[in-house]
């Protein structure tokens, strides 16, 4: 150790060539913010030298552009992306996301302590940094879903001490902790004194006050600027979202200031490969905040020094001597386009990736569903209003709407006048074998059906559609390709991805994942699907945790009042 630190001493005061120099540009002082006219010095993954001027055993001509630090996702789920953790970095390191803090949530709602496991080995292989919090909430909800898997704390704790683990993940079960639910509390009495990391959507008063109470830190569901900032004044950082489905950055601008930025950071929550392809990353939520009038300082602070310190990666998030060197090199600070980015002082090219240790697959096989008949997805007629589950574009809160829907003989219709039609969870992981059906609006569909076992959290079969017959087709079709989504329209298959790693990740380079994804999408599109991202829409409807009507496999359920009512 003691010749390391004699190295990047003598590096960082000049008097022995630095591995590498970036000469001629400007970095981004996230201090004072000032551009700064400078040369950056690097030895190995450490900066040893701004402000001067340096040699170097290799030397890289930036001259035009900027440095900043690199970009930190601070929660965001993997498998959401629909790909592997090697091929998310792959696809997602060039756009300048250096570190990304995710939780398996997904994987080990369905394959528990194999799941997380699975993470941890890729976190040890993949160039990004990626870092793991412990899945605090498996199942989510219990009494209202079927999960693939169980995780009590005492599953968790062999995981706390590995070196890309946090702290515990979004705690959902936000009314077990005002509660006191004693599985909730043993789980975060075991993590006290670390990071707790928050998820509680609509949360406010005496009941934040309980939550915060129990240590928790973080917040990525705020989705209005007085929900944000009553969260900030208890000493929340809130974590500002824009995934494919959940949008909440134009909410939140109004905070994203100098003054607030040190409680801030930017996160997506999550994002596929085909909207990463067409917009980017967090490179596109920069670029998107500053055209929206925030101020540069701001929101370069929140991707990355901001959203460091939240997480206690003090050696991460400004470009200065001795701080890794987690470097974005862009055209200019408004453009945020990422010509050059180096993770660890590693030059991040193709030949970098390929350099990487394989992890083998987990999870394939696990959809068990026995095979449906369309008559499985009839309603019974009622004479009174029918629960119908509604979605908001570009959130993942749903409302709770009621309406009377038309009689087919003596079973329920669907309305396509009001846009109403049928959705089911179908369970899947061989448990039970519950079904459940019911009514959604807002998804635009005039025929055929969609189905997907991307169904948060518990990753159950979720369908929705116009034909019984094609809700049918599309479900036993999951089945038979180990997962993914499926498209079905007049009795025949128009589009499907396989994703076999526990029916969530694609076995596919991202580049197939994106251009499948196109076909999909249009696929939607052609059934009348009006939302642009319908997939991922989908899969957030059965989530029991974000308030307001879902559905589970155990029925229609209200959220607000953890009831189910059909």
């Amino acid at each position: 150790m003691t010749a390391m630190l004699e190295r990047l001493i003598d590096q960082g005061c000049g008097r022995e060539p630095a591995d590498l120099v970036l000469k001629g540009g400007q970095f981004f002082d996230l201090v004072t913010g000032e551009l700064v006219a400078s040369d950056i010095a690097i030895s190995g993954e450490r900066i040893v030298g701004t402000c001067g001027s340096y040699e170097g055993i290799q030397e890289i001509d930036i001259s035009g552009n900027i440095v900043v630090p690199g970009f930190i996702d601070t929660h965001l789920h993997i498998e959401s992306s629909l790909v592997t953790p090697h091929e998310f970095d792959r696809c997602v390191l060039p756009h300048g996301v250096t570190t990304a803090i995710c939780d398996p949530h997904e994987i080990a709602n369905v394959l528990g302590t194999e799941g997380i496991q699975y993470f941890l080995d890729s976190a040890e292989a993949t160039i990004m940094d990626i870092r793991v919090q412990l899945s605090s909430c498996v199942p989510a909800a219990a009494h209202l879903e079927t999960s693939g898997a169980d995780l009590p704390i005492e599953r968790l704790l062999p995981f706390r001490h590995h070196p890309k683990v946090i702290g515990l993940a979004e705690f959902m079960n936000f009314p077990g902790v005002v509660h006191k639910d004693p599985v909730c509390l043993a789980k975060l009495d075991a993590f006290q004194g670390g990071h707790i990391d928050g998820h509680a959507p609509l949360l406010r008063g005496l009941e934040l006050n309980a939550y915060l109470s129990a240590g928790i830190r973080t917040d990525h569901e705020c989705t209005s600027a007085e929900e944000a900032l009553e969260k900030i004044r208890k000493g929340m950082h809130i974590l500002v979202r824009e995934g494919s489905v959940s949008k909440d950055l134009h909410a939140l601008l109004p905070l994203l200031t100098e003054r607030l930025s040190p409680f801030l950071a930017l996160c997506t929550d999550d994002r596929n490969p085909l909207d990463i392809a067409e917009e980017g990353h967090l490179d596109h939520m920069i670029r998107e905040a500053i055209a929206c009038g925030a101020e540069p300082l701001a929101v370069y602070r929140a991707a990355s020094i901001s959203a460091a310190r939240a997480f206690r990666l003090m050696d991460r998030g400004l470009v200065a001597p001795g701080w890794r060197a987690d470097l974005v090199v862009i055209d200019s600070l408004e453009s945020c386009r990422p010509r050059t980015v180096f993770a660890g002082g590693r030059l991040v090219e193709e030949a970098l990736f390929a350099k990487r240790p394989p992890v083998a697959p987990v999870g394939l096989g696990s959809v068990k569903a026995a095979r449906i008949q369309a008559a499985a997805f009839a309603v019974p007629m009622r004479t009174e209003e029918v629960p119908v589950i509604g979605v908001l574009p570009g959130k993942i809160i749903t409302e709770h709407r009621r309406y009377h829907l038309p009689a087919i003989g003596n079973q329920t219709g669907v309305d396509l006048d009001r846009d109403i039609i049928k959705v089911a969870v179908i369970e899947r992981h061989g448990k039970n074998g519950n079904h459940a059906n019911g009514f959604v609006q807002g998804f635009g569909l005039k025929r055929g059906a969609i189905a997907s076992t991307v169904g948060h959290d518990s990753h159950n079969i979720c369908v929705v559609g116009v034909s019984e017959d094609d809700m049918a087709l599309a479900a036993n079709r999951l089945g038979e390709i180990g997962g993914g989504f499926v498209v079905v329209e007049n009795g025949q298959v128009t589009a499907e991805i396989a994703l076999p790693i526990a029916g969530l990740m694609s076995l596919t380079p991202f580049e197939e994942v994106r251009d499948t994804l196109k076909g999909l999408r249009q696929a939607a599109f052609a059934l009348g699907a009006t939302l642009h991202e319908p997939f991922l829409q989908l899969a957030f409807l059965p989530l029991p945790v974000i308030p307001h009507l879902k559905i589970s496999d155990k029925g229609m359920v209200d959220v607000d009042r953890f009831a189910l009512i059909g």
